[in-house]
């Protein structure tokens, strides 16, 4: 990954979209701006059926992260997955704050609500990371909006694989019935609004919060505060094969966008993973206030995701009544 010697530098170069926390004061913002429509695009059944028999365990072990840049001033376009300068791959026991990455080992209730997210993605299969939320439906999944639609084309062929785990998938694969974003991610790839959902089919008769539990989410929650952030990195040096996390005290983004920060080493896959305030690690239980979105080339070890307001409450309300 290029390094930046200047600031001036550093603003004209490539953001690298991949994965989004510092400070430890307390402030508090609302959005007060009026929510538009979200974008959905539906899912026949004839489709469904060919997702859930194309996700084979070997194409999901070789399915590509989603690794994206985005030019300040341009449109984004697709980059190669690259390794970033300074990481540790190794496994670090939960309940040290704070973490910049490390698989987790704690168990209790984000081992089953999270998971990996494939789809096709221009004739290649490719990956992210989601989380089932509470919702009306039972059938909620949360991510980002990169990871349902990009380049002016929705993904197909998408599932949910909570609890993934090296090609299998324990708690089953869930194909979606509807994916939705933001109409500012779907206008213009704004990333201040690079949050997606999705609404999944019923398997063998049941919803998938009802085998995997959910956690809870919650909007205009405010800046700077103790955050985790869970994903399944699938770039080097990690594999996609289980589910990593990061910790600290989260900060607003001072740079491009108006996303929370968090030092965190995550790589491309791990986009769509939960941010969460209010982490009980012991129960694996928190609020969902973010998602994985982005890190810029200039800043190694550091994830941006994008601020839950009221955008991202419609595009939540539209999902879960779905």
């Amino acid at each position: 990954m290029r390094r930046h010697r200047t600031v001036a530098a550093a603003l004209s170069a490539a953001c690298t979209l991949l994965v989004g926390a510092l400070t430890t004061t307390q402030a508090q913002a609302a959005d007060t701006t009026p929510a538009a429509a979200p974008a959905a695009r539906s899912v026949t059944a004839t489709q469904q059926q060919r997702a859930a028999a194309f996700w084979t365990p070997a194409r999901m072990r070789s399915a590509t992260p989603l690794d994206l840049r985005l030019v300040p001033g341009a449109r984004t376009e697709v980059a190669r997955a690259e390794r970033p300068t300074t990481v540790s791959p190794t496994a670090a026991a939960p309940a040290a704050f704070p973490q910049a990455g490390g698989a987790w080992t704690g168990g209790g209730a984000v081992v089953k609500t999270s998971g990996r997210v494939f789809f096709t993605f221009q004739g290649r299969t490719a990956s992210c990371s989601g989380n089932a939320v509470t919702s009306r439906n039972a059938s909620t999944v949360v991510t980002a909006g990169h990871c349902v639609k990009y380049q002016g084309a929705w993904h197909t062929n998408w599932v949910f694989v909570p609890g993934y785990a090296n090609g299998s998938a324990p708690y089953g694969q869930w194909t979606a019935t509807k994916t939705l974003t933001t109409p500012q991610w779907e206008a213009s790839e704004d990333i201040n609004y690079d949050v997606g959902a999705a609404v999944v089919a019923p398997l063998d008769g049941r919803t998938l919060t009802s085998v995997t539990g959910a956690q809870g989410i919650q909007f205009n929650g405010g800046y700077n505060k103790p955050m985790y952030a869970f994903g399944f990195p699938a770039a080097s040096p990690y594999d996609g094969s289980k589910l990593v996390y990061c910790s600290g005290n989260s900060s607003k983004d001072f740079l491009l966008s108006q996303d929370h920060g968090l030092a965190c080493n995550m790589t491309g896959g791990s986009s769509g993973g939960p941010w969460f305030t209010g982490f009980d690690e012991s129960a694996g239980t928190g609020l969902q206030v973010s998602v994985n979105s982005f890190g810029y080339a200039f800043l190694p070890n550091r994830m941006f995701g994008p601020y839950f307001g009221n955008d991202a409450k419609a595009l939540y309300e539209k999902a879960q009544t779905s």
